[in-house]
Parts: structure tokens; C-alpha cells; sequence
């Protein structure tokens, strides 16, 4: 009988940890929230126990339930030694967003409740910064919806995708609206000619066949996919014998209009053709 896959969710209040577990029973994990970590290993067994029943579990931990986080690390490498694959979510968003969360729903921070909600926010952080160091994936919510997030953690997590190659998850952005937070690669476009400055280019994005012939004609286009492809055709394999299920690769250019949206469109081609299943979402596309 093969290990279970177990998937523990933590993070800071507020960051979206209650979401992201309906998201995983949706998607056809065994969910529980708030187990004691002591109980983990037992936990673990009697799952495995099931005849083959339960397979993916996804397990919710809260610093509300004062857990000794080093014991946690610990305590999910006894599971890993069992011969159960472990992966630790760690959901976190900015001081700012948070803080506006907690306004909107009323509710004082679960850690200093007769505090600023800021302090609280950022007590939380600190005591939560070994913890994010033992994290295998990390996401930042703050420019999520709820539907954004259940979108990214169903791509990422599915079971109907378990049996797929990598998933190569392409963004794009604007680097005057912030560097996104959850990407493993970054690749800044912005020394291509920027269609910005041709008027009649300008209202339109890089989705319009126009936009994208200007910006894949410039001379130092296509040397630059070709040495990206080359990088890619050598990083992708690796990154799939350390088992990874996803790659988050971010391209980057001054608004997250014209040149990124060109050049993500064109890797995507690239990878589709290559076999590898592909996602794409443009970030700023929709910003002044």
C-alpha cells in the first residue's frame, strides 16, 4: 500500500487558511482542522489503515492552538520517515492587507484580541518566522480573491492532475504594481521595445496579434526565448526529479500590458507543445 500524500496548511491569520482547506475538500482531500500535532503520526496511520480509502489528506494548524511549532517540524518528519509524502503550505499577506481584513470582518487578531489588530498582525509574523523557513511552497494571498485562490490551489493541487507532468504556471505582471510573491522564476522583459510608445499600439495589450508581432519582432526577441527555452529544456527535468508538481514563473515589464503578456503567451505555446500542462494569468492586465 502506497503512503499517503498529506498536506498541512498554516500561516497567518487572516491570510486565507479556512479557504484554502475548503478548496482541498473540494478538489477530494480528507480534511481536518486544528489537530493537535501531537496526534499527527496516529492520525497518519489510521488513515492509511483504510484499506487504500484515504489517500490525500490536507491538515489545517493554527497558532491559535499554541502549538510548539518545532516540535511540529519534527513531528512532520516522523510522518515523512513513515513513508508518507509531506508538503508544508505556509498562506501569508501583507501588514496592509491583513489589517483591512480583519477591519472588514470585525474581528480583533486571535493573538493580542485587546491589541492594535497591527500589532497582533505583526507579533504573529515574528512568532510564525521559523515556521515559514520549513515551508516547501509559500503563497501570498494579498492580491487574491477567494475564487483566485481556489483556482490556484485547485490547479496545484487536484488529484485529477497527479498522474500529469509538471505544471508550469505562467504570470505576468507589472513591475510598478510589485514583484508577485509566489513565483520560483522571474524574468524581466522590459529591455524589448516597448509598444507603450506607439499610439496605435498603445490602448490595445499583448493578447492582440498587432501588439504581439511588434514586440516578438524586435531583433533581440527571439534570441532571448531561444536561450529562455534552453534554460527551461534543462531546469524543467530537474525540478521534476525533486518531484515537484508545479513551477510558478513570472515575466515581467513596466505595466504587465504589452510585452509580457507577448512573451508569456509565446511560452506557453512552447511548453503546450512540449507536452506539459500550462496555465497563464496576467496579473496587471486589467490596470491603468
Amino acid at each position: 500500500m502506497s503512503g499517503l500524500k498529506l498536506v498541512v496548511i498554516t500561516g497567518l491569520s487572516g491570510a486565507g487558511k479556512s479557504h484554502a482547506l475548503k478548496c482541498f475538500e473540494d478538489v477530494g482531500y480528507f480534511c481536518v482542522d486544528n489537530l493537535p500535532p501531537a496526534l499527527l503520526p496516529t492520525f497518519v496511520e489510521l488513515c492509511h489503515q483504510q484499506g487504500g480509502e484515504i489517500k490525500n489528506v490536507a491538515l489545517g494548524i493554527d497558532i491559535r492552538e499554541r502549538v510548539f511549532f518545532a516540535d511540529l517540524v519534527g513531528i512532520l518528519q516522523r510522518v515523512k520517515d513513515l513513508g508518507h509524502s509531506v508538503e508544508l503550505l505556509f498562506l501569508e499577506a501583507r501588514d496592509a492587507v491583513l489589517v483591512r481584513r480583519f477591519s472588514e470582518s470585525r474581528r480583533p487578531h486571535p493573538l493580542l484580541p485587546d491589541r492594535p489588530v497591527l500589532e497582533g498582525v505583526r507579533f504573529e509574523k515574528e512568532r510564525l518566522a521559523e515556521l515559514r523557513g520549513h515551508a516547501d511552497r509559500i503563497i501570498d494571498t494579498s492580491n487574491l480573491s477567494v475564487h483566485e485562490l481556489r483556482d490556484l490551489l485547485s490547479r496545484q493541487f487536484s488529484r485529477e492532475n497527479a498522474d500529469r507532468r509538471l505544471t508550469i504556471s505562467l504570470i505576468t505582471f507589472g513591475y510598478k504594481f510589485g514583484v508577485p510573491y509566489d513565483i520560483d522564476l522571474l524574468f524581466d522583459v522590459r529591455f524589448l521595445r516597448n509598444p507603450f510608445f506607439v499610439p496605435e499600439l498603445k490602448p490595445l495589450s499583448g493578447e492582440d496579434p498587432r501588439v504581439r508581432s511588434y514586440v516578438l519582432d524586435d531583433p533581440d526577441a527571439e534570441p532571448f526565448l531561444s536561450q529562455l527555452e534552453q534554460l527551461f529544456k534543462f531546469l524543467v527535468p530537474l525540478f521534476e526529479r525533486e518531484r515537484r508538481s508545479y513551477l510558478n514563473v513570472g515575466i515581467g515589464c513596466t505595466g504587465g500590458r504589452h510585452r509580457s503578456v507577448a512573451i508569456a503567451a509565446r511560452l506557453q505555446e512552447t511548453f503546450s507543445a512540449a507536452g506539459y500542462h500550462v496555465t497563464l494569468s496576467h496579473r496587471d492586465l486589467g490596470k491603468s
